[in-house]
């Protein structure tokens, strides 16, 4: 474990966090953000508004700073099979350029991460101008070239260095990580977002949703995927953190897109019906639990050779005690994360992981775990929240529309 002195003296630090600040701090305070505190980094939560930057993003196209995320590179000897013992997806499966969202998992098979995980080319050189932990153990200009491949990952920000720790505890020391941290991660969403960047990245308009890969802007190296995380169209970049200020004023430049903050992307990410780790993901829950199935590869779950899984594909077969569902609430009022759901007694039966108003629908919407025999569409529920209780139905998710270009769409 001497190779990973350096990665765990990072996860070290961690654990005494300080505020930092994003590579783009100065330029967000310039374009009139105001900034919060957001998993350990000093961030931006709007500019000039949530409702309007959230309509902007629905409509043409946003500029979202998710620089806190981390960003890893895992190569070595057998590196695919490696990440399957702590991921059920098919990750040996993955082409070159294609992603794959997974779940981190605990023995037990409770969800410690969410994450996007990509299989770099083998035969181009690194995208990406690496902080390297491990510099004698990897070339950046040459990704494990005989080790069958590589993988970029991009996990949660809160999470990042406790991911790392449990990754170098529970994977072979053939495997080296390293922790991307001069590279700063931007995302361009909304329907005019993909022909937009095109106009300065030329050929990223090529990519389909979930593929990724190398493009140049302006002779600096980009790593583009088009995903995110809002349910529109969209692309997310890779950056060296020293060319991103000029990189974004470049963007900017562009008539469809505007700055937008966390408020937004939380209200998008929300419609879109996708989960926050942290507050609808935790150790606690499965992916079953999640109704995040999609993420077991049926290879996986045939082979039942991910951790917890056992119970996992128990919970499959015969349905969790609590399930994750999408709630639309009656009247105008929104119900917030920590709201309990109660039964005809008042009981408590469950609770809100997210909640809060829906500008595209302009109504209040949520997330909650609810017992298995109430997460059927059209189920009303009672929520109490601040002494007083509010009605909701249970809905199908996302709550509205998905608007990504897959393969064969374009």
């Amino acid at each position: 474990m001497s190779d990973y002195a350096s990665i765990i003296d990072q996860a070290d630090d961690y654990v005494e966090p300080e505020i930092l600040p994003l590579p783009l701090d100065a330029w967000h305070r310039a374009q009139g953000a105001r900034m919060v505190e957001f998993a350990g980094y000093e961030m931006p939560i709007q500019y000039e508004g949530i409702m309007a930057e959230h309509a902007w993003t629905r409509d043409s196209a946003g500029l979202f700073d998710v620089s806190h995320m981390g960003q890893l590179v895992f190569s070595g000897e057998g590196v695919a099979h490696a990440l399957e013992t702590v991921l059920p997806g098919d990750i040996a499966g993955l082409g070159e350029g294609k992603m794959r969202y997974s779940l981190l998992l605990a023995q037990d098979g409770g969800i410690l991460d969410d994450l996007m995980a990509t299989r770099l080319p083998d035969d181009q050189p690194s995208p990406f101008s690496a902080s390297d932990v491990e510099p004698e153990a990897y070339d950046p200009l040459h990704p494990s070239p005989t080790a069958g491949g590589s993988f970029y990952v991009v996990v949660n920000g809160a999470t990042k260095y406790d991911d790392v720790s449990y990754l170098i505890e529970h994977l072979p020391d053939d495997v080296t990580i390293n922790i991307l941290e001069d590279q700063a991660l931007l995302a361009v969403q909304g329907p005019k977002a993909v022909a937009a960047v095109a106009r300065i990245v030329p050929g990223v308009d090529g990519l389909v949703f979930m593929t990724a890969g190398a493009f140049h802007w302006n002779d600096v190296p980009v790593w583009i995927s088009r995903s995110g995380y809002t349910g529109e169209d969209g692309v997310e970049i890779s950056i060296p953190a020293d060319h991103a200020v000029a990189f974004a004023d470049a963007l900017l430049t562009l008539p469809e897109i505007k700055p937008i903050g966390l408020g937004a992307r939380d209200s998008l990410r929300l419609e879109a019906g996708l989960p926050l780790y942290g507050h609808d993901l935790d150790p606690e829950i499965t992916p079953v639990m999640a109704d995040l199935g999609f993420a077991l590869s049926k290879r996986r779950r045939e082979a039942a050779d991910f951790p917890g899984a056992e119970r996992i594909l128990t919970e499959r077969e015969h349905g969790p005690a609590t399930k994750r569902v999408g709630l639309i609430v009656e009247g105008r009022q929104p119900a917030r994360e920590g709201a309990e759901v109660i039964d005809d007694t008042g009981a408590t039966i469950g609770r809100l992981t997210s909640g809060g108003f829906a500008p595209t629908l302009g109504k209040p919407i949520a997330m909650a775990y609810v017992p298995l025999a109430l997460a059927a569409p059209g189920t009303r529920i009672e929520i109490a929240q601040r002494g007083k209780v509010h009605t909701a139905t249970v809905t199908a998710m996302p709550f509205i529309p998905h608007r990504y270009v897959r393969a064969g769409a374009k």
